[in-house]
């Protein structure tokens, strides 16, 4: 081959191999514990991989294994993510008790307004500024909440002294604490546990939010349900949408824009209003099944904030034995909320 010959073949390979590197694609597997019907399974989740999809030009492909198909329990999604078990994860913070400490200032009592759109903004923004150390293990894509939780329960609670004894799931362990100062017997277990549960009478209610409901079947197996009158829930859950970080940085530059582009504050407000949307579905399918919705008035919630509100302190006085200024994140976190509540 004449050396002209040979340095347009080299260069013919170097293109070749420019393009296969330009083309490259790269199949993701999302794991979650909700089944495909959930709400931000069906709802977040499978719109934002099509998005996905359709900005990457189909190089990104995203295929999600719903209710745990890929093994382990929900509380191991986080380290699945971590470990590349999977390429990325949703799950409830909670659900590892005392890991994500600065996070869960959000889930304190009535800190929080009506609208998941609102307080998912207000949680990233505040993640970012305060506890991107609790998420050094992974690429964090987003955090966000669920709406207002509220009380599901069997017999009717229509004030603090009818809550008192029942057997009330929570799903994080500062909820648990505030079901303990509501004089409630808390019971802990991730949220696909609680069909079974109320089922065989292990409780006699839980706090979710109403989206939730419909796929666990618990408008059915419960007919009462206490909201809060007032600008602000009971409690709301915090949750990740985490990827490997191996997996993200094996991506080339503009695969990587991809995901960046849809990380971020605006997929916590996407998440959120879909959890928005989702409490009114879940409402509306209690008030269609002839269930009793009972709110509160005023003065009541006073009288449950009140009996609720060592609930701060104790997570103020807990954290700070970790070197943790408590009083300084719930600060942080109340202006966070003011700003996105406007």
């Amino acid at each position: 081959m004449s050396p002209w010959k040979f340095k347009l073949a080299g260069v013919a390979l170097a293109a070749a191999t420019s393009m296969g590197a330009f083309a490259q694609e790269v199949t993701l597997r999302l794991h979650q514990f909700l089944p495909p019907q959930g709400t931000i399974p069906a709802k977040a989740i499978t719109p934002w991989i099509k998005k996905i999809e359709t900005e990457s030009n189909g190089r990104i492909k995203i295929q999600m294994f719903s209710a745990m198909q890929l093994g382990g329990t929900p509380p191991q999604l986080y380290d699945q993510a971590r470990d590349g078990v999977a390429d990325i994860t949703w799950t409830v913070l909670g659900y590892t008790p005392g890991r994500f400490m600065k996070t869960e200032v959000f889930e304190l009592p009535f800190l929080t307004g009506l609208s998941s759109e609102a307080s998912s903004k207000a949680l990233f923004e505040y993640v970012q500024k305060n506890a991107m150390d609790e998420f050094k293990d992974v690429k964090l894509l987003t955090v966000h909440t669920h709406g207002p939780g509220l009380l599901h329960t069997k017999q009717p609670v229509v004030g603090l002294e009818s809550l008192r004894g029942m057997k009330i799931r929570g799903g994080t362990r500062i909820v648990n604490n505030m079901l303990v100062k509501l004089g409630a017997t808390p019971v802990g277990m991730p949220v696909p546990a609680v069909t079974e549960a109320l089922s065989k009478g292990v409780l006699d209610g839980t706090t979710i939010p109403w989206e939730v409901g419909p796929s666990l079947k618990v408008n059915e197996l419960v007919k009462n349900h206490t909201t809060f009158a007032g600008g602000n829930g009971l409690y709301v859950t915090t949750f990740a949408l985490s990827m490997n970080k191996s997996a993200y940085e094996k991506l080339p530059a503009d695969l990587k824009k991809v995901i960046d582009n849809n990380s971020g504050i605006e997929t916590a407000a996407f998440f959120g209003k879909a959890m928005d949307e989702g409490d009114k579905v879940g409402r509306e399918i209690a008030l269609k099944g002839g269930n009793k919705i009972t709110e509160l008035e005023l003065a009541e919630v006073q009288r449950w904030r009140r009996t609720a509100s060592t609930v701060e302190s104790d997570w103020i006085n807990e954290v700070k034995g970790k070197g943790i200024d408590g009083a300084k994140l719930l600060s942080e976190a109340k202006a966070s909320m003011a700003k996105y509540s406007k």
